[in-house]
């Protein structure tokens, strides 16, 4: 009606909230979230680094012969590495990961990679997901996520059982980055829930460092497992700032070179037979 009068009053209002909106999301400071809570100690901070580097290594083929070691060095001897798993071996269930046994700290570590761009089995477990999909233990997580940690701990239930009850004195550390961090909060929380399949493993020996998360649970799973999952986020960090809603926007993102891909080829047979046939 506006528009057939002259004046698009309406489409002027609504273009200005659209406008706000995503003003708002795209440009709010994040980091204000956080700024009342309180400092970690240092000794709540120690393992961080360390962990960091962990999961650095997990890009590495060979840890004997690294190609991209950090100043320092990854903090791993070859000879305590357990397993480790590429793409091929987890069939682009998870992303890799490596099991290392930390003598030093007395600890047992099971690292994962972040999100591969190059991979469409990433983006697979990354967009296996819809709000209010998956419902675990009176909330809600990433379906696909869920999914991958899953398929890791049937893996490595065996050995993990058994490292466990080896060292019954070592913690049980799962750690990783962006992706990986999302696989690694699902399989602290599923092992804090199923705890009888390493052998009765006591909560707190379950430590859970996800660095750059992606968001993964419900606010009140988050908050009740606060003791084992801890996020690891520099500051305005995208990622683990990112509201929730924009979920679609993130499949149009992701999706769209695929879209290309498949679209292109299909646009150029359509031209042909159109050239042959006339």
């Amino acid at each position: 009606m506006s528009i057939l009068c002259g004046v698009p009053l309406l489409e002027c209002v609504y273009c200005l909230a659209c406008a706000r909106w995503a003003w708002k999301r795209c440009l709010h400071t994040a980091g204000h979230d956080s700024e009342t809570w309180g400092l970690a100690t240092a000794e709540e901070f120690e393992p961080i680094p360390r962990l960091c580097r962990y999961i650095l290594a997990v890009y590495e083929d060979d840890l004997r012969q690294p190609l991209w070691e950090p100043p320092g060095g990854y903090g791993i001897k070859p000879d305590w590495l357990i397993l480790r798993r590429t793409y091929e071996d987890t069939h682009g269930r998870a992303p890799p990961y490596i099991l290392y046994l930390d003598h030093d700290h007395a600890d047992i570590v099971l690292a994962v990679r972040g999100l591969n761009l190059a991979r469409e089995s990433d983006y697979a477990v990354l967009l296996d997901n819809k709000l209010g999909k998956r419902k675990i233990d009176g909330g809600y997580v990433h379906n696909g996520l869920l999914k991958a940690a899953g398929w890791v701990l049937d893996a490595e239930c065996d050995i993990l059982k058994e490292l466990v009850e080896k060292y019954p004195n070592y913690t049980l550390t799962f750690t990783g980055h962006s992706l990986g961090s999302g696989v690694a909060a699902m399989l602290a929380l599923v092992v804090v829930l199923h705890h009888d399949k390493l052998g009765n493993i006591d909560r707190r020996r379950i430590r859970c460092y996800a660095v750059a998360p992606a968001r993964c649970m419900s606010l009140n799973l988050a908050v009740r497992y606060a003791d084992v999952i801890n996020s690891v986020v520099l500051q305005d960090d995208f990622l683990p700032r990112t509201a929730t809603p924009l979920e679609d926007i993130f499949k149009s993102l992701f999706c769209f070179p695929f879209v290309l891909q498949s679209a292109v080829p299909t646009m150029f047979k359509v031209h042909e037979r159109y050239l042959y046939s006339g």
